[in-house]
């Protein structure tokens, strides 16, 4: 534990502060990768290119971190700011799968630089709720994530409750019809 490679140097002042502080949460835990990737439902590589700052991590990720390491409240709360801080600057590397057989796209998209903001043009091209720096957070939850909200009332609540209303009558009736018999 906490026998880290070192961070680029080019990384940005709060990319570099936060994968050092989850880091520290990291080895507080204890835990090794593996046994970390099995408690939060992310992997071992997925960890190890998150706390080498290879990968931004996604925010359900660093949650999970936060409850396995018995952060609530105030304190969870802060990862949850350094996180918002350092994905807004986490470096970005065009993907080579996203460029063109064929060369260049009309509109900079092949990761030339197309002159608007100073960000490349593999950046241009990405849904607004990603920001300026092309992250997406993903939205997948593990399941046990799930089991803490609260189904919304419905019509399906309501039909489930008549059913087991239902289902436990007939099992009262069941009941006396078998102790008349027996009795």
């Amino acid at each position: 534990m906490g026998a880290w490679q070192p961070l680029p140097e080019e990384l940005p002042t709060e990319v570099r502060h936060f994968v050092e502080q989850v880091r520290l949460l990291k080895d507080s835990t204890g835990l090794s990768l593996v046994a970390l990737g099995a408690r939060t439902a992310y992997s071992k590589s997925s960890w190890q290119r998150y706390l080498n700052a290879t990968q931004p991590p996604p925010r359900q990720a660093v949650a999970a971190l936060c409850r396995v390491a018995g952060l609530t409240g105030a304190e969870a709360e802060r990862f949850g700011v350094r996180w918002e801080l350092a994905v807004r600057v986490w470096p970005r590397e065009p993907a080579p799968s996203r460029l063109p057989v064929g060369g260049p796209v009309p509109g900079g998209r092949d990761g030339t630089h197309d002159g608007h903001d100073g960000h490349d043009g593999a950046r241009q091209g990405v849904d607004d709720r990603a920001g300026a720096c092309g992250y997406e957070e993903d939205p997948t939850l593990p399941w046990w994530d799930l089991l803490d909200e609260e189904p919304p009332p419905g019509p399906r609540t309501g039909r489930l409750l008549l059913y087991a209303a239902v289902l436990v009558l007939a099992l009262l009736l069941a009941a006396v019809a078998g102790a008349v018999t027996l009795g």
